[in-house]
């Protein structure tokens, strides 16, 4: 890219060229040149497409949370061809097989390396079967890390640790996933309450981190956030439901609607001790029959993971403790 500078040559007194290919200012008459080296701000290459991109970028990948060295570290490629793409002979096939081994040992040298490294793995691998977003993954990996600087977490079960951190950085997300989803995921489900026993201590250490000295003041603002956000989850779980259920729209609607007015009346009494997936497993039947359509309370049992007899009872709840008043709309409305 050749562009025409304003300033003139010291020499003859003609317009100065740049070339911005080059890295010099020259004489447009004479030739003289006036500056050598120069800066430019153009970008070192146009790519167009994201492989090449990634070719012609001269720094590393990006620093993630979800790696144990923060994916800052190097890696020995298992191809047998120099940089050149030749073939390399057997005797340096096993000295490089050789440094290959001993580069892995030497990034997770101590044991805390190792069993951070294990349960980050197992996280990642989690979130990759319940094809959660990757933000999930790195709260995950925070708050582990966060509980691992404070507490003591040798001797715990990898994978119900790593469940439990999936399933708290779920919450965080506001993304819907179940205990059983993650344990099942996790491959832990005999273990199902420890992984209920760590998530407690996950809970627990960073409430404590939260509140701080402010513990009053804190505490009324937080209950006030988990009241926003046990709605807001209860929503999504209706939402959920209804979608693999395949009901009809108005039925998400509807039963949305009588779950907000129940939780404005009086939240604490409905929701305390009950799972959202079986609150809102009721929501939708009494919405179902409600707008007269018909659905089995064993289907939507099956799909929300509760049993029939707990759907009933949430429902003999919300229906003995809340009176529901129906507006009639004649045709010609």
């Amino acid at each position: 890219m050749v562009v025409t500078s304003q300033r003139s040559c010291p020499e003859c007194g003609s317009s100065i060229i740049e070339d911005q290919s080059s890295g010099e200012c020259f004489c447009s008459s004479c030739g003289y040149v006036a500056m050598e080296h120069i800066p430019t701000l153009l970008p070192e290459s146009i790519a167009r497409e994201p492989e090449e991109r990634l070719k012609s970028s001269r720094s590393g990948g990006h620093t993630s949370y979800a790696y144990h060295d923060l994916g800052i570290s190097t890696e020995i490629s298992y191809v047998n061809k120099d940089f050149t793409g030749k073939s390399i002979s057997s005797s340096m096939i096993d000295q490089i097989a050789s440094i290959r081994r001993w580069h892995t040992r030497l990034r997770v040298s101590s044991g805390r390396d190792r069993r951070l490294r294990n349960i980050l793995i197992k996280i990642n691998e989690i979130c990759s079967i319940l094809s959660l977003p990757s933000i999930v993954c790195e709260t995950a990996s925070i708050l582990y890390r966060n509980f691992e600087n404070k507490s003591k977490a040798k001797g715990r079960s990898i994978a119900c640790m790593a469940a439990a951190s999936v399933y708290l950085a779920c919450k965080r997300c506001s993304i819907v996933r179940s205990m059983d989803e993650i344990v099942e995921a996790a491959n832990c489900m005999q273990s199902k309450k420890l992984v209920y026993r760590y998530y407690r201590m996950l809970a627990i250490e960073q409430d404590t981190y939260s509140i701080g000295i402010y513990a009053e003041k804190e505490a009324d603002k937080k209950q006030e956030k988990h009241e926003q956000y046990v709605q807001l989850t209860l929503d999504r779980y209706i939402s959920k439901l209804s979608n693999l259920s395949k009901v009809d729209t108005r039925v998400e609607k509807l039963a949305i609607d009588i779950a907000r007015k129940v939780e404005c009346e009086d939240h604490n009494a409905m929701i305390d001790g009950k799972a959202p997936n079986g609150l809102a497993a009721a929501y939708i039947y009494i919405a179902a029959m409600l707008l007269g359509i018909k659905m089995l309370q064993h289907d939507i049992s099956n799909i929300s993971k509760v049993t029939e007899v707990t759907i009933r009872n949430r429902c003999r709840e919300i229906l003995n403790n809340y009176r529901i008043r129906l507006l009639l709309k004649s045709a010609g409305q």
